[in-house]
């Protein structure tokens, strides 16, 4: 079971982006793409069969897995998660530091 998934707010902790949160976008493999964090500027030559203008565009580029940490709203803070079997079978996903289910 993923401890990560896409639509998850998560908070960056280390890296030039440290302390900045952000939704999760896209997961590829072990590596998370955040909305708005870790923004780089890239030099694209244009592509007239994509319809796609040259010049210098700032996209957000893919972080580590392990330099992200689900935002608990109720700490206000990251919090590492865990994964609990329930009575029926279910696998949920719980904060570490106060066992509370992250999603049902």
């Amino acid at each position: 079971m993923k401890r990560i998934r896409k639509g998850d707010e998560v908070i960056v902790v280390t890296g030039k982006d440290k302390g900045r949160r952000g939704t999760v976008m896209r997961l590829d493999g072990d590596r998370v793409v955040v909305e708005n964090v870790n923004v780089v500027k890239k030099h694209e030559k244009p592509n007239p069969t994509k319809s796609r203008a040259g010049g210098i565009v700032e996209k957000e580029m893919p972080l580590h897995i392990s330099n992200v940490m689900l935002f608990n709203p109720i700490s206000q803070k990251g919090d590492r998660v865990g994964v609990k079997v329930l009575e029926d079978g279910r696998r949920v996903r719980v904060f570490r530091s106060s066992k509370e289910v992250v999603d049902v």
